[in-house]
Formats: C-alpha cells, structure tokens, sequence
C-alpha cells in the first residue's frame, strides 16, 4: 500500500483574529514548510506533490498546544514552522498565530493532530 503524504497547519483558536488573517496565516504556514520540505525532506515534498499536495486545518486551544506539536514534531523529525505575525493589523507583534507540519507520512501526522477539531 503507498503511504499517504499530507500536510497539517495547527492555527490557534484563542486569538480573535478575522477569516482573512487566519487565511493569510495558514498560507505562510504552508509555503514555509514546503520550501523548508522541498531542500531537506525531499522524498516526503516529491510524494506529498505526486499526490497532489493535500493539506488540513485544525484548531488548537492555544500557544501552549502549539509549542506541544512543535516538541513532538521535532522529536519525530517532522518538518515544522512557527508562523508570527507582524503586528500591524488584529495581533500583537510577534504573536505566533499557526504552526505548520509536514509534508510527512499522514499516519504520523494523524498521531499529533487527529485529535483535533477541523478549522
């Protein structure tokens, strides 16, 4: 059986930020992880683009759940991305918004963020 690639942004649920911005979060989200896939996890970016570049959007109760799927993604070595808005519109400067995670195998993937609720 070919294993399913797929790729998961985590976007925090206890900001009050717009549809827009959180759009806008998301997408840096998933570029960043693709260009950082693309150079150092090239066999996941190849089949994560072969089967047509899936993505999935959840929410997360906050910053504290961010870092935990950071912790966890680096340990399993999961490609991962901080995203932190600059400032000038809804948030804070510096606030980190999403995490992004993948391209990577969506059976790991499913262990960190199946249990959350989809965006």
């Amino acid at each position: 059986m070919v294993k399913q690639y797929k790729m998961v942004i985590a976007v925090r649920k206890d900001l009050d930020i717009g549809k827009g911005k959180i759009g806008s979060q998301v997408a840096h989200a998933a570029v960043s992880c693709a260009l950082y896939a693309e150079k150092h996890d090239k066999k996941a970016f190849s089949e994560w683009m072969k089967q047509g570049q899936r993505k999935v959007v959840v929410r997360v109760d906050d910053l504290n759940q961010i870092y935990a799927l950071k912790n966890r993604a680096e340990a399993l070595g999961i490609t991962n991305s901080l995203i932190t808005d600059a400032g000038k519109t809804q948030v804070e400067p510096e606030t980190v918004t999403c995490i992004g995670l993948g391209p990577a195998e969506e059976e790991i993937l499913d262990q960190l963020t199946g249990n959350f609720s989809l965006l």
